[in-house]
Order: structure tokens, then C-alpha cells, then sequence
């Protein structure tokens, strides 16, 4: 691996995709080594993160070499007073800044799931 994508989280509330500030998001590798943890900003997004991914020459013909075009990751939100997000196999492509949105929940809305999770799996690219 040596070329880079992105990944870039929006963090967002309701249907009127109210930007949320200071969500923590936190990018693992599948087996849970640490990548990158980041805040959200003003506009409920944070800094592009950069995440090894295969030569983007590797990615042209996949089927030949057996290597997946991309790097997939796992992504953590958290906001005090919010439901936790947790995003599985999220693809990132090199060269490419993948925007991860992550609609987040007031746990006033949810009162008997305070101590609960949303999760997310994205299945793999049929390339």
C-alpha cells in the first residue's frame, strides 16, 4: 500500500441535516488498530483523515492481482447526549475523500435507549 484516500465525517441532526460541532469521530482499521481520531467543526465536518490504500494502477483490473481497489475502515461517533454511530467496512478508494454522514440522535428522542448504538455495514463494492 502506498498510495492515500480520505475519509471526511459529516455529523449532522433531523431531517434538516443540522451541522453538529465537537462529535468525536474516531477511524479504526478492521482489526482495531487506532487510525485517527478527529472533531467535528461548525459545519459538523472534520479534517480529511488520510488512509493507506492499494496503488490506484492496482485498482484497474482487481480480478487479475485479487487485491480489493480499496481500504475499508471502521468509524466511531460520539456526542454526549446523542446516540452512539458506529460505521462498519467503510470503503475508501485512493485518491478518492470518501464523505462518511452520520446522522446523529438525540437520546431524548429514544428515552428507553440510552445505553444503545446505531450501527452501519456497507457491503462490499461489486466491482
Amino acid at each position: 500500500m502506498s498510495s492515500n484516500g480520505y475519509i471526511t465525517a459529516r455529523a449532522y441532526m433531523s431531517y434538516a441535516q443540522i451541522p453538529l460541532e465537537d462529535v468525536a469521530v474516531v477511524v479504526t482499521a478492521q482489526d482495531g488498530t487506532a487510525i485517527a481520531m478527529r472533531l467535528t467543526n461548525r459545519s459538523g465536518l472534520t479534517e480529511p483523515i488520510p488512509i493507506p490504500t492499494p496503488d490506484r494502477a492496482e485498482s484497474e483490473s482487481p480480478e487479475d492481482n485479487g487485491t480489493r481497489p480499496f481500504t475499508d475502515v471502521m468509524l466511531y461517533a460520539y456526542k454526549t447526549d446523542f446516540e452512539q454511530i458506529s460505521a462498519r467496512n467503510v470503503q475508501v478508494f485512493p485518491g478518492i475523500t470518501t464523505v462518511q454522514d452520520l446522522e446523529m440522535i438525540p437520546l431524548s428522542e429514544l428515552p428507553d435507549a440510552f445505553d444503545e448504538s446505531m450501527l452501519f455495514n456497507t457491503p462490499p463494492q461489486n466491482l
